[in-house]
């Protein structure tokens, strides 16, 4: 194997690592207002059997009761269904609100506990950005390492600035809230980031299926400004060559699952991947809109 198919393979495991779910046939449609939302397992179904008053199946699936009319009844359905299911153990609730739409830029149709998003198989939408800094010997990016006492990848590599967006919020208004609270950014420094396009993936794991899209950014920094970890999610920063960054992602598995993807892009986009054959780089392209 050449170094440049090697390279491939090691990014493109990440790419397969996110979206191992060859099809979604064994999990039953969910539906809210006749719009698709989420994708229920067996389990989780057979649970929602005995609240027929909330929860009707037909032979397309699964869908809140008709009578649930509104944006304001289907959520406090979902809040009345998700406390009982986690109180049966089904899930844990994260007490954080998530908007539930049928598609990225659909219509809100309820809200929900973010605990409750995969087990529904209910997408999920992120914020993400790369902070680098230009420096004659090339571009550097700030990493974060997450506290070892997070329940997600704890003590893994993180973007300088990541997370999900609450119920309410847009990606932008998002990235301001995140980048204050995470890597202590003011707000005028975290609105010149600039959006790059979006990552995507469907990835089953022990919580049910995570269908996640993620809003990228580029946030070019100027030398000297240095973040600082503002809340208890983040352990320290560190400002490494991008290309060192690179090997990290290639070679090791220490960057946490999803931060590989937005890493690649990255990549792709500032030229460190244009050794690769353009065959190559089109497949991960593809790869990481896969969701």
């Amino acid at each position: 194997m050449n170094p440049e198919q090697d390279l491939f393979g090691r990014l493109w495991r990440h790419v397969e690592a996110c979206n191992n779910v060859a099809s979604p046939a064994h999990l039953i449609p969910f539906r809210i207002a006749g719009q698709q939302v989420g994708w229920l397992g067996a389990e989780l179904a057979r649970a929602l059997a005995f609240f027929p008053r909330d929860v009707h199946f037909d032979r397309e699936g699964a869908a809140l009761a008709g009578r649930i009319r509104g944006e304001a009844a289907a959520t406090a359905t979902l809040e009345r269904l998700a406390r009982a299911l986690a109180g049966r153990g089904h899930f844990r609730l994260r007490d954080e609100a998530f908007d539930v739409r049928a598609t990225p830029d659909g219509p809100v149709l309820a809200r929900i506990d973010r605990g409750a998003l995969p087990p529904f198989g209910i997408l999920s939408q992120g914020v993400h950005v790369n902070g680098f800094v230009r420096r004659p010997d090339g571009l550097h990016l700030w990493v974060g390492w997450r506290s070892k006492h997070k329940p997600v990848a704890p003590g893994q590599m993180d973007n300088i600035v990541a997370g999900g967006i609450p119920a309410g919020l847009g990606p932008e208004e998002c990235l301001v809230k995140e980048a204050g609270e995470e890597a202590s950014l003011p707000a005028e420094v975290a609105t010149r980031a600039v959006p790059v396009g979006r990552v995507a993936y469907v990835m089953a794991n022990e919580e049910g299926l995570r269908r996640d899209v993620l809003h990228c950014y580029d946030l070019e920094l100027p030398e000297g400004l240095v973040p600082r970890p503002q809340d208890d999610e983040v352990e320290r920063f560190e400002l490494r060559p991008a290309a060192e960054v690179l090997r990290e992602v290639a070679e090791g598995d220490r960057v946490k699952f999803n931060v590989n993807l937005v890493l690649t892009d990255f990549f792709l986009r500032h030229g460190l991947l244009d050794g690769l054959p353009e065959e190559a780089r089109r497949r991960l392209r593809a790869g990481l809109s896969a969701g």
